[in-house]
């Protein structure tokens, strides 16, 4: 390998072992949460559908995997930044599409009502992050070091998104469901 090409990426590599593994973990921790969510629904009897799940959940997840991914791809041995480039110009041009899809299912669904704060973390915060990601991957041959920031920047923007909606979501249930318990003793 080039040693031009190999010293970007080599100074970035505990990094994203680092980012990696955490998102790797969240990524399985959520599906835990997921199992708990629906285990409580079913006790508790709140429906919900597969547009909140949609718009709410699978996002989540999905944000986590984009950060593995990124992690993945930088960790490789590419003989070109360009290359690497391209990988993940694909995987922001996918997010902003993926992105998109959610805000339509947020905007679909009828079992919860966003506020500003949701829209911002569950939209815009993710929209920004995969641009400009699209972004950095396009700059990454020509200006490696400052694009290295940017996806770098981009991957724990990603992995803080999914933090947050995680929490979001399992204080939510635990509200819900408690406002549930409280209405079915009231009756």
């Amino acid at each position: 390998m080039d040693e031009a090409v190999l010293s970007p990426l080599t100074q970035w590599e505990s990094f994203y072992v680092i980012v990696g593994s955490s998102a790797g973990a969240l990524t399985g921790l959520q599906f835990v949460v997921i199992a708990l969510i629906a285990e409580a629904e079913a006790a508790v009897a709140v429906s919900s559908g597969m547009l909140e799940i949609r718009a709410f959940g699978t996002p989540t997840v999905v944000h986590f995997c984009a950060v593995l991914f990124i992690s993945a791809v930088l960790s490789a041995p590419w003989h070109a930044l360009s290359n690497a480039g391209l990988v993940l110009d694909a995987c922001g041009a996918a997010g902003i599409v993926y992105a998109i899809m959610v805000i339509r299912h947020a905007r679909r669904q009828t079992g919860y009502s966003p506020d500003a704060e949701d829209w911002f973390w569950y939209s815009a915060l993710p929209l920004v992050g995969y641009a400009s990601l699209l972004g950095a991957g396009i700059l990454l041959k020509r200006h490696p070091t400052m694009s290295l920031f940017v996806i770098a920047a981009t991957a724990l923007l990603l992995m803080f998104v999914g933090i947050h909606n995680s929490w979001d979501t399992v204080t939510y249930v635990a509200v819900q469901r408690r406002k549930e318990q409280k209405t079915t003793k009231e009756r």
